[in-house]
């Protein structure tokens, strides 16, 4: 499975942006899937996650409100909406996916596939 993110880029604080990942090559018929982040000297953390069963979804306290996590049209695509961006947001963000898990995954650890990371970088 390869995961490729997009969407990233440079916004000013209170702006929008929205982050797309396309799963391709051996793709599955039921994964979990995901959304973390890194920022510069921090580690990774969750942000937000998505069943395949009801596509019932979790975030992280810091972005409640504010990001929205949903599939795309084709089951194979993830988005994240990110409004009233804060300069905190800024961070590479990471798309995740778990083959054969109908459950909302939050640690990293659980997930298998990672995509390369899309960079988000907010001004204040």
């Amino acid at each position: 499975v390869q995961l490729q993110a997009s969407g990233g880029g440079l916004v000013q604080a209170g702006g929008s942006l929205r982050l797309s990942c396309v799963a391709s090559g051996r793709t599955y018929r039921s994964n979990a899937m995901g959304w973390f982040r890194q920022a510069p000297g921090k580690e990774r953390e969750f942000v937000a996650a998505i069943s395949w069963r009801d596509d019932s979804t979790d975030y992280a306290d810091s972005v409640k409100g504010r990001f929205t996590i949903a599939r795309g049209n084709a089951k194979n695509t993830l988005l994240l909406q990110m409004n009233n961006l804060k300069p905190e947001d800024t961070a590479v963000y990471y798309c995740a996916t778990k083959p054969y898990n109908l459950g909302i995954l939050t640690q990293d650890y659980e997930y298998e596939y990672w995509g390369q990371g899309t960079l988000v970088t907010v001004s204040s």
